[in-house]
């Protein structure tokens, strides 16, 4: 027995070294953050490695990966972003975007082609079913409608 008194009466029971190292323990939530963040992390290596992949093989999209790598890098440390930022494949298709708006002819043709060689590809596979034929047709014009009207092109 100890000749301390209990600090409060919920805790006269619990040896003092289960007491303070309860009182140590880090909160639940907190590491649960830093979970999430190396999620996030291995979500935009993934989607960094496809987009990097679709730079080279024409079948695969370069660009929605790269934006997800991009949403993915920013909630998971500014380490990653920043790095990410600094690559090649980042300054060749969304650095002037990302500082002005705008984005070169050949920029929106690199976007554009392969996008529209994809869902040319759909449209055709999917002769069969015509309500995807529709909405691979709605998507196309949508991406041709805000590359070529939205986007504001550079000089």
């Amino acid at each position: 027995m100890t000749d301390r008194p209990a600090a409060d009466s919920n805790t006269s029971n619990v040896p003092a070294g289960l007491a303070a190292a309860t009182m140590r323990a880090k909160p639940v939530a907190r590491r649960s953050g830093t979970i999430a963040r190396k999620l996030w992390a291995v979500g935009g290596l993934t989607a960094f490695g496809l987009g990097a992949a679709g730079a080279v093989l024409p079948v695969l999209p370069t660009t929605p990966f790269i934006l997800l790598a991009a949403f993915c890098f920013a909630r998971s440390s500014e380490r990653l972003d920043a790095w990410f930022q600094s690559t090649r494949l980042y300054q060749l298709v969304f650095s002037s975007y990302m500082e002005r708006r705008a984005m070169s002819v050949k920029a929106k043709l690199r976007l554009l082609v392969p996008v529209t060689i994809l869902m040319a590809l759909g449209f055709v596979f999917t002769a069969r079913i015509p309500v995807l034929r529709a909405v691979i047709a709605v998507v196309w014009a949508g991406h041709l409608i805000y590359f070529g009207f939205v986007v504001k092109t550079e000089r």
